[in-house]
């Protein structure tokens, strides 16, 4: 029997069969423009990487010099805190000083207006007399001498120990005040007594003519104990407190100024100015 028989016949052949050749045809799928396009892909994705990769090494440099800037704000914060710091200390300082200078000074100014009340411990001051022509120390101590007798205290003239009248910077000032320094406080005090007493007795108060004027002799003078500068503005402030707070009493001694309400209320002694705006305007 042939070969092809056998082929042909598998049982012929005792059931065996001989397989046919084996042969895979080549897979033609991927084609040399997939290949290509391949290519061409990696190629854009290294020169990406390349371009990324330049732009870093650009970038870098610019972060460092970020970096070195904000340690350089960095720096000027902590020095500027620290300066801060210094300052405020130092405005501290300043400010503890400045209220022991200002409490140096009030103690201070206290003692200069004690050693000026006690220097002007003596002395009387009348005001609104009128200026004559000619005026002189002797008849200015005349004057008093006059008044003294009309108020039934007589001051002699070795009581005087000095007398002025005091000048005005403005050249229009009429009436300025005359100064009597007494030679003792008891001769002071005893003058104003007699004066307040005859203000209080008779209707006829006060005036030029109970100093011996013969014109204007109706011009009203007032006898007060001569008072330091920041004495005649607390005294003044005080009569305006008393007479808008109804105070039944404001009156000066030895240079100080005092207020009561009544006969059964405390005396108030007038030390400053923030006191009076406090009676004042307090309730």
């Amino acid at each position: 029997m042939s070969v092809c028989e056998l082929e042909a016949s598998p049982e012929a052949c005792g059931g065996v069969t001989t397989p046919t050749s084996y042969v895979f045809a080549r897979d033609k799928s991927v084609t040399t423009d997939d290949f290509n396009k391949f290519k061409e892909e990696i190629r854009e994705m290294v020169q990406s990487m390349l371009s990324t990769h330049n732009e870093l090494k650009t970038i870098t440099p610019t972060l460092v010099a970020i970096q070195q800037t904000n340690l350089n704000i960095e720096s000027s914060i902590a020095f500027l805190t620290s300066q801060n710091a210094e300052l405020k200390n130092k405005i501290e300082q300043f400010e503890t000083q400045s209220k022991k200078d200002r409490e140096h000074i009030a103690m201070l100014e206290d003692r200069v207006e004690e050693l000026q009340r006690n220097y002007r411990k003596n002395n009387l001051e009348i005001k609104n007399v009128p200026k004559t022509k000619d005026e002189t120390r002797d008849s200015l101590v005349n004057m008093v001498s006059t008044l003294s007798k009309n108020i039934g205290c007589n001051v002699l003239k070795s009581d005087i120990k000095d007398i002025y009248r005091i000048k005005s910077s403005r050249s229009d000032a009429k009436n300025t005040s005359i100064i009597i320094e007494t030679t003792s406080t008891l001769i002071k005090n005893d003058f104003l007594k007699m004066c307040k007493s005859h203000n209080v007795k008779r209707k006829e108060k006060l005036c030029a003519k109970h100093l011996g004027f013969t014109t204007n002799e109706d011009t009203p003078i007032f006898i007060s104990e001569q008072l330091t500068v920041k004495g005649s503005r607390l005294f003044f402030l005080a009569r305006d407190l008393a007479k808008t707070k109804s105070y039944k009493f404001c009156w000066t001694s030895f240079g100080k100024v005092y207020v009561r309400k009544d006969d059964n209320t405390p005396i108030i002694l007038i030390k400053n100015e923030s006191q009076v705006h406090h009676l004042l305007h307090g309730a």
